[in-house]
């Protein structure tokens, strides 16, 4: 049982929790909760922590059948946690990488490019939303938040581990192979000339989404083919960027179905 947090594991966990530094030295990163622990593959889980209330219940024995964990005191698991009531199990999951060769395999890819976002949520929220409208992949600048943030984490409820992704350093380079592949790439801009709705994305297609302040710098914005517009009533000229990424992507599904 572990029961101090000067003890070594508790110690890397915390930085593991903490530095995104640390989690791409080791490839690595936690995720909290039944649920995120139920649904990790097991070829990525690396190591399981729980707390000594977590095993008073018979249910959670139940979940740890066949999986190595080791105990925590809850004052020691309540320090490392990242969240405001720590539901008693943790774990540290390896990375998993893809290619733009695999997230491009399909006849016609569905893929969502995010330049610069910031904030944790939105980024978890765009990944959830991509994997119930059917995306095949998403690609990151290399300043977009990390995805293994435990905010971001938590947000995406999961489907990180089923959702195709890379960061990108040259993501005009990209996109520009990704044109290459017969994909077309639309850009939401207040410059649209037609409603999102009127455009066929039937065949394979790619969605730009801009920083949350400052949406798409204009060298990116300049990639696409074309430039869509989501009507706006009142005074309002954008919607949030994982509200506006789910109703283009939510469209792509609507004309794919």
């Amino acid at each position: 049982m572990i029961e101090s947090t000067a003890n070594k594991q508790v110690r890397n966990l915390i930085q593991l929790i903490k530095k995104a530094k640390v989690r791409r030295e080791t490839q690595t990163f936690v995720v909290e909760g039944i649920r995120m622990f139920r649904e990790v593959p097991k070829e990525q889980l690396v190591q399981t922590y729980v707390s000594e209330s977590f095993l008073e219940k018979q249910e959670n024995h139940e979940a740890l059948k066949g999986i190595h964990y080791e105990v925590m005191t809850d004052k020691v698991f309540a320090a490392v946690s990242d969240t405001q009531t720590p539901q008693g199990i943790l774990c540290v999951v390896r990375q998993k990488e893809y290619t733009l060769e695999e997230i491009l395999k399909k006849e016609f890819p569905f893929l969502m490019i995010l330049e610069n976002l910031q904030d944790p949520g939105n980024l978890g929220t765009i990944f959830r939303t991509a994997e119930g409208a059917g995306v095949d992949g998403i690609i990151m600048s290399s300043d977009t938040v990390d995805i293994y943030n435990p905010k971001t984490v938590r947000s995406t409820m999961g489907s990180l581990y089923r959702m195709p992704f890379f960061y990108e350093k040259d993501l005009k380079g990209v996109v520009e192979r990704i044109k290459e592949k017969n994909v077309s790439v639309y850009a939401a801009h207040l410059k649209g000339k037609h409603a999102y709705y009127l455009e066929d994305y039937r065949s394979g297609c790619a969605f730009l989404i801009g920083n949350e302040g400052n949406g798409l710098t204009d060298e990116l914005a300049a990639l696409a083919d074309t430039y869509i517009r989501i009507p706006m009533e009142g005074q309002v000229e954008s919607l949030n960027a994982a509200i506006a990424a789910a109703v283009l992507m939510y469209e792509v599904k609507r004309q794919r179905d």
